[in-house]
């Protein structure tokens, strides 16, 4: 099982080799058949692991946030492509049990981790939330090739009280530091509290919600597949 190759869903990667075959004499003249190997996608992936919020909960899927940074990726011409492997509902532990299967599906240059919302929403352990994202991270650094990791930082709603919020939102950079991950501060800085910039649930962005994360994302993976893709 492989990435599709048009980098936008996972897939199975079915296939069987076709014969093809003709029940006629050809001219001695004639060229033999030759085999016309299929299009090989040549990028790089960019791996977003998240919840809802990097699903596109309520978007069509052109719309999520991962999606439109796929366009900026395109303009600046770099050979990357992005596949969203976002789930609603996730909470970090379901993150942690499905890492090691997409990792299998193939090489990751670059793995954006925007876990924990869900967490937070039901008031789950902060401690409980720290070991699997450390868990997360530890089987990234493993993989071969190691990708180049970036999280997504999150803030608790006002509602978990002033304690709960402060020990969940400094346990970001504390596990970024810890596997020299690149570290984006807030996804939702400047769309969360903001009404027109969310759905009806005052939580998942709208298209115009979703265009502000992609910029704030793209102003930590800009720069990550530029260097990467001059150092290729």
């Amino acid at each position: 099982m492989r990435w599709a190759r048009n980098g936008y869903h996972l897939t199975l990667a079915l296939g069987s080799l076709l014969a093809a075959c003709s029940g006629g004499d050809r001219p001695a003249t004639e060229p033999p058949a030759k085999n016309i190997p299929a299009e090989v996608d040549l990028r790089r992936t960019v791996l977003f692991v998240g919840t809802s919020l990097t699903a596109g909960l309520g978007l069509d899927p052109s719309d999520a946030y991962p999606m439109q940074l796929q366009l900026k990726v395109d303009s600046a011409g770099l050979p990357f492509r992005i596949i969203n492997a976002g789930v609603s509902g996730e909470t970090s532990a379901g993150a942690r049990r499905r890492i090691d299967w997409l990792l299998s599906q193939g090489p990751v240059a670059v793995l954006v981790i925007e876990t924990g919302a869900n967490d937070g929403l039901r008031g789950q352990s902060v401690d409980s939330l720290r070991a699997n994202l450390d868990a997360i991270l530890s089987t990234v650094e493993a993989a071969t090739p190691r990708p180049v990791i970036v999280v997504a930082g999150m803030e608790a709603m006002p509602t978990m009280g002033r304690s709960y919020g402060e020990e969940f939102r400094t346990l970001f950079p504390e596990v970024a530091r810890k596997y020299q991950a690149h570290y984006l501060p807030f996804l939702l800085g400047g769309v969360a509290g903001v009404d027109s910039l969310n759905q009806a649930d005052g939580i998942h962005p709208t298209r115009r919600g979703a265009a502000i994360v992609a910029a704030n994302v793209w102003r930590v993976l800009g720069p990550i597949l530029d260097s990467i893709a001059k150092g290729s």
